[in-house]
């Protein structure tokens, strides 16, 4: 069956990066493009209508920029405007449509963690029925390098089996981080590292065992590397966002937003990448 993307259009300049990526996706993927705009439901009928045409030809212009742009060939498109709440029109849409990824603009209010649930990204997010891919960065190439925050969970387990399915000729960076009980303490001790080393040892073996059990489902994988550091797992994951940034960064979201883990907010209110955001049902 064809896989469908649905962008959710807000025909803004830093929107444009998010279309771009969604049409390379498309062309990439062999998948069918829907581009949603939603419009104000309050606005007089004869506003509705005549805005309707206009904002499906400035779409239409858009898409055209953007190919010639980035020299990307069209995919199959489906272009269309809604009337509703953005967030409320972009999950219904996605349900009725059975899409495979939302594809959205990144969280203009960077800086601010504290904004970010009240933000549509952030209510997508909340029932999205699949991954939703916020873009920040130029869709000038392919991903070429992808971070996931793997621990045993199955929320991580779940964000590992929808990155290799979706991105099989990519390089996939695994990164777990770890912090030992009595480190501040012992750390210093000789027998107290000699048996930190045989736990960090014996955690990287089960780590790539759980790996090894999820790439035997799939016929094609990618170049995947293991990398475990010490820390708290926001410290971790920042200090590898800045020292070496990916293309993208798949995450596992485990809750609402609002009630969301620090790293999630952290990273949306100030993302270093594109993130892919997966939820586990």
């Amino acid at each position: 069956m064809t896989q469908t993307l649905l962008f959710a259009c807000d025909l803004s300049a830093e929107n444009r990066a998010a279309f771009a990526r969604a049409v390379r996706l498309a062309g990439e993927h062999g998948a069918r493009l829907d581009v949603i705009h939603v419009l104000d439901p309050y606005l007089p009928r004869r506003v509705l209508h005549d805005l309707e045409e206009a904002v499906v030809a400035d779409m239409q212009a858009t898409l055209t920029d953007i190919r010639e742009d980035y020299a990307l060939p069209e995919p199959p498109v489906l272009m269309q405007t809604t009337t509703g709440a953005p967030y409320t029109e972009i999950i219904r849409e996605a349900h009725e449509r059975e899409v495979d990824m939302i594809v959205l603009g990144a969280h203009r209010k960077r800086g601010q963690p504290d904004l970010v649930a009240g933000t549509t990204l952030a209510r997508v997010l909340r029932s999205a029925p699949c991954p939703v891919l916020s873009v920040s960065h130029t869709a000038s190439q392919g991903w070429q390098e992808i971070l996931l925050p793997m621990d045993f969970s199955l929320t991580s387990r779940h964000t590992l089996r929808e990155t290799l399915r979706r991105f099989p000729d990519t390089r996939l960076t695994l990164l777990h981080a770890w912090d030992i009980p009595g480190e501040r303490e012992l750390g210093s001790r000789g027998d107290f590292a000699r048996w930190r080393d045989r736990e960090v040892a014996r955690l990287q073996t089960q780590l790539e065992a759980e790996v090894e059990r999820l790439m035997a489902e799939l016929d094609d994988v990618p170049e995947v590397e293991l990398v475990l550091e010490q820390g708290a797992p926001l410290e971790v994951l920042m200090r590898r966002l800045r020292r070496q940034p990916p293309d993208l960064l798949a995450l596992g979201s485990r809750g609402q937003l609002g009630r969301h883990s620090q790293i999630t907010e952290s990273l949306l209110a100030e993302p270093h990448c594109d993130i892919m955001l997966c939820r586990a049902w």
